[in-house]
This record gives C-alpha cells, sequence and structure tokens, in this order.
C-alpha cells in the first residue's frame, strides 16, 4: 500500500509540475480558408475631384453697366434663359428705329408695285389702240417706257425692305452682346458682379473674373491621377468604384471613359496619367461639384476562387498554417490575382484549412503550439 501511495503522489506531482511548466498556447488570430471573388485593381495616387461635363464662365461679349440681374447663386436655370442685361436702352432705340424703316419699306413697296401694276395696264391699252390707229406709236413708246420704270421701283423697294431686315439683325445683334443666356441648363455657382457695377471684357492676355459661373449638375464625372507604373493597365470601359471623402459610407460604381495620352509632371519623383471616370448611376441632390475622390479601377476579376486575406502572405508567397494538433507549419502558395484584401491562391491550400493572419508577435515558429482568439 506504501507503494501504491508513494506512485500516486509521484504521478500527481509530474501531472502538476508539467500542468505548470508545459508551454502555453499562442492566442492568435486564424480564419478559415474559403472561396470568393478577387479583383486587380489599381488606385489613385492622389486624391481626384468631382467635375461637370459642363461648365461655363459666362462674361457679355461688350461692357457695360449691369442693369438686371435676373437669377441668385445656387439657382436652377434652363437653356435659353436671360440670366443678366446690360444697359441697353440707346441699342433698344436703334432696334426700334430699324423695325419703323422696315415698315416703311413695306409700304412703299407696296406703293410702287400698285403704280407698276397701273402703269403695265395702261401700257397694254395703249397698245390696243395704236392696233386700231386712235394713237401715235410714240405714245405707245412712252407707256411702255412709264411701265418698266414702275417695275424697277417695285423690285428696288423690295431690296429697301431686305436692307431694313438686315439692319434689324444688326440692331438686335448689338443688343444680343449686352445680354447673357444660359447656353446650357445647369446651377449658377456665383455670380460676380452687382447691379449697377461696371463689366468690361478681357483685354487680350489679361483674364478678368467671369461675371457667371454656371454648372451643368446633371452630368458629373471623376478625374483622378493615376500613377505612371500603372497607367498602361488602366483601359477605357474598364469598370471603376468611385469613394467621396464627404461620403465615406457611399461607393458609386463608375466606367472608365478616358486616360490622357501624356503624362503630367507635377514633381520630378511623381509622374501621374489623368483619368476620367463616369458615374454609371449618379445620385440626385447628393453630390457636389468640387468633392474629392478616389478611383480604384478594376483590372481583372476571377469569380468563386480559393482566396486568403492579403495580409496573410509572408515573403516568397508562404503562410502560416494549422495542423490538426494546433501546430503551426509553414506552407508555400502559388498565388494569381491580388488586391490589398485578398489574393488567389492556386495551389498550396485547400478549402477549409486554418491559416495565420497575424503573425508579428513573439513565439511564431514552425511547431508552435497556437489558439485561435476568441472574435467579437
Amino acid at each position: 500500500m506504501r507503494t501504491i501511495v508513494l506512485t500516486i503522489i509521484a504521478t500527481a506531482a509530474v501531472v502538476v509540475i508539467w500542468h505548470y511548466t508545459r508551454p502555453q498556447p499562442l492566442m492568435v488570430d486564424l480564419i478559415t480558408v474559403a472561396k470568393g471573388n478577387v479583383e486587380s485593381t489599381v488606385i489613385n495616387t492622389r486624391a481626384g475631384t468631382v467635375k461637370s461635363c459642363r461648365r461655363s464662365n459666362l462674361a457679355p461679349i461688350s461692357g457695360g453697366q449691369i442693369a438686371r440681374i435676373r437669377i441668385k447663386e445656387g439657382d436652377h436655370v434652363q437653356q435659353g434663359q436671360v440670366l443678366l442685361e446690360l444697359w441697353n436702352q440707346d441699342l433698344q432705340a436703334q432696334l426700334e428705329l430699324a423695325k419703323r424703316q422696315f415698315a416703311m419699306a413695306q409700304e412703299r413697296r407696296r406703293e410702287s408695285c400698285i403704280l407698276a401694276e397701273n402703269a403695265k395696264r395702261e401700257a397694254t391699252r395703249t397698245q390696243q389702240l395704236i392696233m386700231q390707229g386712235f394713237v401715235s406709236p410714240q405714245r405707245a413708246d412712252d407707256a411702255n417706257a412709264n411701265a418698266r420704270s414702275r417695275q424697277a421701283n417695285c423690285e428696288a423697294a423690295a431690296l429697301d425692305i431686305q436692307r431694313a431686315e438686315a439692319q434689324i439683325r444688326v440692331a438686335q445683334a448689338g443688343i444680343d452682346r449686352t445680354i447673357i443666356s444660359a447656353p446650357f441648363s445647369g446651377v449658377i455657382g456665383k455670380i460676380s458682379g452687382e447691379l449697377g457695377e461696371f463689366t468690361t471684357p478681357s483685354p487680350p492676355g489679361i483674364p478678368t473674373p467671369p461675371t457667371i459661373d454656371l454648372i451643368d449638375d446633371r452630368c458629373l464625372y471623376v478625374t483622378a491621377p493615376m500613377d505612371e507604373v500603372d497607367a498602361p493597365k488602366v483601359k477605357v470601359g474598364q469598370e471603376a468604384r468611385i469613394t467621396l471623402d464627404a461620403m465615406p459610407k457611399k461607393v458609386f460604381p463608375g466606367k472608365v471613359r478616358r486616360v490622357a495620352p501624356y503624362v503630367t509632371e507635377i514633381e520630378k519623383q511623381a509622374r501621374t496619367v489623368d483619368i476620367e471616370v463616369d458615374f454609371r448611376q449618379t445620385p440626385e441632390n447628393t453630390l457636389l461639384v468640387g468633392y474629392s475622390a478616389d478611383v480604384e479601377v478594376i483590372i481583372a476579376r476571377q469569380d468563386n476562387v480559393l482566396r486568403i486575406p492579403t495580409q496573410a502572405i509572408r515573403q516568397e508567397n508562404k503562410v502560416w498554417t494549422v495542423d490538426t494538433g494546433n501546430r503551426l507549419a509553414e506552407q508555400p502558395l502559388e498565388i494569381g490575382l491580388s488586391n490589398w484584401s485578398f489574393t488567389e491562391v492556386l495551389s498550396g491550400l485547400s478549402e477549409g484549412d486554418q491559416i495565420l493572419v497575424s503573425f508579428d508577435r513573439d513565439g511564431i515558429s514552425a511547431g508552435a503550439i497556437v489558439q485561435a482568439r476568441p472574435q467579437p
């Protein structure tokens, strides 16, 4: 009995010593390898900008005093709507004078043509009287000459009408030079002038601020700089995702519509190529021109393939796997498409395998015992 008791005590002591001296498993983050979608993408190097497809800095052709401002900043206007007028009462008077001259020319033509028609009938009657011997041939020549003269006056009056019409167009063109109309529908961004101020057109080589900034807010796109190394991968028509700093939780689908045919050199070590991306569906009343934006262009995509988080891959395309005994083992991989989030696995892993995603703590080595850290 003494031997049995001593054996039990020794065994218990060994178990206690082993329990307290055994290596504790490392608490690590593990994931299970599964299938999903993987994309190869490129992103812009600096923040892009939301721009309008059409934006015009409007100013009157001729200088003058601002007489009427028919809109205010933020108004939505329609194509052809009058936005601003300069003082043009003298031009209005010239237009009225041209219209009255046009009316007078019409009446003169009407008078001349009536006399020409009457002279023609008189010449015809005179010709009949000659045939009957009642008048001399000289009288017939005088009547024919008078008819031709009256007809010439009628035709000249028609030319006077055309001249009066041209004068009306000239006067109207002068008035149009003092009026700013909307070339397209949009929103008024900024108005530089005030009522009663004088505005002048820009002299050659000296730009002056525009009077009205008109923005077409129904058609928007994003322009973004891409690194020159990534630029050859970007093609017109590729899908893209647009994110805005003002709306961090929203992702807008887009499509590449233009790749600049030249490299922009802002800094000697920063050479970029600008691209333009259209919104596939622009939300109404949510986007503002000038928002900063980021663009992620999808170069290639693989659907329903074996994938792992990119952060789990070590140098030389190796990962830490966990065997049935919760021990770490190093496993080389053959990878395919990759981005910042996921990488496609071509060989080296199977669906359901567990791999280590965080290996920045001490004790990580082949054969180390690990335990999955509880996830929140």
